[in-house]
């Protein structure tokens, strides 16, 4: 018995070569296709990235940084365009290759989470993996758009991990240069303030969070920068587009107000705050209120905040943040698009299809914005908020059910078998 137990156990497991050339093979795929995509040249490359581009290199290099007014992005970023003026690569290719060496670090925080999640399904890290780096809305991003979102995204995804492994002040400190790179980091900020309410991640430990974002803009500083304007920089881009949706398919695709739109805007800012509160709430009493009412099987807060809530609770974030929110782009919901991938592989028969909704959403409004705006008369916007609207609330439906039940509750008992002997326990 033992011996076959011990070849079960060798044909269980994957092997090791098998997996690396699968793994070799994934990056290679994605790598060649966006290769292919490198010559393209998007309108936000000719108006916004290669000026700043060509600004960079024309005072000096890293020198230039000493006046950003040039761009309306925080100072990380402009240090990487920075660093690019002083190697042999075209700024088309560059720009380029900075985002896709991003998705790359996207799929390996991904492969990490999913190999907590499953650990005893070997190739399901590598699938998700290979699916995030395949999204339409990724490659699109980085391959022919050129911008950064994977680069604040992959770092909302390392944070994540980091909370998975315990390491609170590595998560506020990814949270904190994600923040730095893209103001749209604030999108996963409700989901830290759970974390820190439940104490899963103690309250000090948000002291990362601004020291990373203050470090990243000390060198810019040293050059001579001013400091108040790199502080207000994300206080200025929040009054530069005033429509109610820029392309997203968020919830003001159902929403028409001819004239000044202006105060629509405070007031959607409003409601969104005091939504986005009222769930925040709701997630607390779910994970901690049970125990204040002697329901069976509940614990501490931390307890209760098991390792798929903890994703699960992070994708509903970035769904509702930028879906309730108005002056959205369509980028805004990258993050959704990756961490709807990863609570779809952690919890397949739930959620199967809730990246697919987000994907088709997202990326239509893609499409019909930039990469082939020919077909926009043929796109429905509201169509693909509707499309964001489902996921979302299959996403909350979800979480609410799993944050609710006691931990191990979904787990089938097991039955003795016929001839009395222990059964084989199923791998989740």
């Amino acid at each position: 018995m033992p011996d076959t137990v011990a070849v079960d156990q060798r044909r269980g497991t994957p092997d090791s070569t098998a997996m690396a050339l699968a793994a070799y093979t994934t990056a290679v795929g994605a790598l060649f296709v966006r290769i292919l995509l490198l010559s393209g040249e998007s309108g936000d490359y000719h108006y916004f990235l290669a000026p700043w581009y060509q600004h960079i290199a024309s005072h000096g290099g890293f020198l230039a940084l000493a006046d950003p007014g040039f761009s309306d992005y925080n100072v990380p970023y402009l240090y990487l365009l920075a660093a690019l003026t002083y190697l042999p690569l075209s700024a088309l290719a560059g720009i380029k290759w900075i985002s896709i060496l991003s998705d790359l670090a996207l799929a390996y925080y991904t492969f990490r989470i999913m190999s907590l999640l499953r650990p005893h399904r070997s190739w399901t890290p590598l699938c998700a993996a290979a699916v995030v780096l395949f999204l339409p809305t990724v490659v699109t991003n980085s391959a022919w758009w050129g911008q950064c979102d994977g680069i604040y995204t992959a770092f909302l995804v390392g944070g994540i991990h980091h909370v998975l492994r315990r390491r609170p002040w590595w998560a506020c400190t990814f949270f904190g240069i994600a923040l730095a790179f893209k103001f749209q980091a604030v999108f996963l900020f409700p989901f830290l303030l759970v974390l820190v309410l439940v104490r899963r991640v103690p309250r000090r430990c948000l002291l990362a969070v601004p020291a990373a974002y203050l470090v990243l803009d000390v060198p810019a500083v040293l050059l001579g920068a001013d400091p108040v304007r790199l502080l207000t920089v994300y206080a200025r881009q929040t009054g530069t587009y005033h429509f109610l949706t820029v392309n997203a398919p968020s919830v003001y695709q159902f929403v028409s107000v001819p004239g000044d739109t202006e105060g629509v805007r405070s007031a959607g800012v409003l409601v969104a705050g005091a939504l986005v509160a009222l769930l925040v709430g709701l997630a607390m009493w779910a994970l901690r209120g049970r125990r204040r009412f002697g329901e069976p099987g509940s614990g501490a807060g931390v307890q209760e905040l098991t390792d798929i809530r903890v994703v699960l609770l992070a994708a509903c974030s970035a769904v509702v943040v930028p879906f309730l929110l108005p002056s959205m782009h369509e980028r805004y919901f990258f993050a959704a698009d990756v961490l709807t991938v990863l609570v779809a592989f952690g919890m397949p028969r739930q959620l199967w299809y809730v990246p697919v909704l987000v994907q088709i959403s997202s990326f239509g409004s893609y499409v019909r914005c930039c990469v082939v705006p020919t077909v926009a008369p043929y796109v429905s916007m509201p169509a693909q908020g509707a499309l964001m609207l489902l996921a979302l609330l299959a996403l909350l439906r979800t979480a609410g059910h799993e944050i609710r039940r006691a931990p191990g509750a979904a787990a089938v008992p097991a039955q003795p078998s016929a001839s009395g002997s222990a059964p084989a326990t199923a791998r989740t």
